[in-house]
């Protein structure tokens, strides 16, 4: 484990991982029918499990045969203030904004002044005709043009690309040669959906933002979507969090207004619910536009299933069984949210869930719906072990943790995560309490005897305590582990 004194990169590489890897091993439901009302607890006692295990921080709608059976919000919108998240509260939507875009494009094919087979030189006439002759608004729309994949990445930008127009970070990459001949693969590109949203406003002479409200927001009176912009003060605004050490901190925010069609919406699971019920409808385009935008234009071999027109087509599993049904979609991430939006058009079921951590388990929450609303067994989120035995810690003292967690670990309902327990013990080193970590790196020696971390770690909290000979000792095992852990030779040549 890398010294979190010397190298500040380790905290966010640990929180980052901290309820990444393992975090949600599972026991499985009974599989039996279940009644409505029993559904209904079902999903709460479920969505309830993962909220509490820092699972899922957000708001969360599902219908099913068309009719909303279950919404509701869990944790906090503002944690400043204890302010708790609703069924009204705007999320930073990310990537979900794709399939607005797609929508407005379609639409603008509906009035023939677009034609998804022409150049996109048609429409952007000053971009370089040596790759805009060569890409079509299909392929921008398939992520299958071939241009670099990320503005952000592009060489003329070298920081995130704040408050910046769309021609100027299209110009930033459009000198750049493209990654392979276009319609030749699937690659996603968020800098694909930006040349879109400067065709849609070359086209029509009115902002994305403008046209966004007027062709799809006020006709389906969606009144809590729009553009997200950081300056003004937009009412039930999520805030946007992280977690690592078993504690929240405010994520970094990025003003995403300028990257017009990739990412900058935000909206509420009730507004999507209202765009996914007119999409069975021809209230937005006709059935023939619609059938074209959900059709599988392209494998998606990095997340499985197809790829539609802003669509992720996908076979999704019935919960825990070998089932699956047809799912249209699309998920969203970027600093302090995620987000996943499920559309199962057999039985005109929605699951939409907003978060507004930048990590959550919204796959896992969507197939587990899914089991229940088809009388299927699912998985059940076990409850991590280290959180827990954390909380008897500062409640009763480390050596009653200590005890809960060694009599617990083989327990049915409870998991354990090498990860996890090393992060509860820097919770304890960064709070000043070397010697409760130092227990706790002990017990993560005793639990995983073959891992070189827990020696790393351990050895850590021998230092702090000014017991250097036996961190050395620590530090040598660690190295023993893993001759690649070059913190331990760090340390061991400042120690010696």
């Amino acid at each position: 484990m890398t010294s979190f004194k010397t190298v500040q990169s380790s905290f966010l590489l640990i929180a980052l991982i901290c309820y990444q890897v393992v975090f949600f091993s599972c026991k499985q439901t009974e599989s039996k029918v279940l009644p409505d009302h029993t559904k209904l607890q079902a999903i709460d006692s479920l969505i309830s499990a993962y909220s509490d295990y820092a699972g899922f921080n957000g708001s969360v709608l599902i219908a099913h045969e068309g009719e909303v059976i279950y919404k509701k919000g869990f944790g906090l919108a503002h944690m400043e203030w204890d302010i708790p998240n609703d069924t009204n509260t705007k999320f930073r939507i990310a990537s979900i904004t794709k399939p607005f875009t797609a929508i407005l494009i379609m639409q603008l094919v509906a009035e023939k002044k677009l034609d998804l087979n022409k150049p996109i030189t048609t429409y952007l006439p000053n971009y370089p005709k040596t790759t805009g002759d060569r890409i079509t608004i299909h392929q921008l729309l398939t992520h299958t043009s071939g241009i670099v994949r990320d503005y952000e990445s592009a060489e003329k930008t070298n920081q995130y690309p704040d408050r910046q127009r769309p021609e100027i970070l299209i110009k930033d990459f459009w000198d750049l040669p493209l990654e392979f001949e276009p319609g030749e693969r699937f690659a996603y590109s968020n800098s694909g959906y930006l040349i879109l949203g400067s065709i849609i406003e070359e086209v029509t002479g009115t902002s994305y933002e403008e046209l966004l409200k007027e062709k799809i927001s006020s006709p389906l009176e969606m009144k809590n979507t729009g553009v997200d912009k950081h300056r003004p003060i937009t009412k039930n605004r999520a805030e946007g969090y992280f977690k690592g050490f078993g504690e929240y901190y405010n994520s970094d925010y990025n003003d995403l207004s300028s990257i017009t069609a990739v990412g900058n919406i935000h909206s509420t699971v009730e507004d999507l619910f209202l765009l996914d019920q007119a999409l069975y409808g021809e209230q937005l385009l006709q059935n023939k536009y619609i059938d074209l935008m959900f059709s599988k234009h392209i494998a998606d071999p990095d997340y499985g299933g197809h790829y539609g027109y802003g669509w992720e087509i996908k076979e999704k599993p019935i919960g825990n069984g070998t089932a699956t049904v047809k799912t249209i979609g699309h998920s969203g991430s970027l600093n302090g949210f995620c987000a996943l939006f499920t559309r199962i058009p057999t039985s005109n079921s929605t699951i939409i869930l907003l978060n507004n951590t930048r990590r959550a388990y919204l796959n896992s929450i969507t197939t587990a719906v899914t089991g229940i609303l088809n009388d299927q067994p699912y998985d059940f989120p076990k409850k991590p072990l280290a959180k827990f035995m954390t909380q008897v810690i500062e409640k009763d003292g480390i050596e009653e943790g200590i005890s809960f967690y060694k009599h617990h670990k083989d327990h049915a309902d409870y998991y354990v995560s090498e990860t996890e327990l090393i992060v509860a013990g820097y919770r304890f080193l960064h709070a000043g309490n070397a010697e409760d970590a130092a227990a706790v790196f002990r017990l993560s020696i005793e639990i995983f005897p073959d891992r070189d971390n827990p020696y790393d770690s351990y050895a850590e909290a021998l230092m702090t305590l000014e017991k250097n000979d036996e961190a050395i000792k620590n530090y040598k095992k660690s190295l023993e582990l893993n001759p690649n852990n070059n913190n331990a030779k760090k340390m061991l040549m400042k120690l010696e």
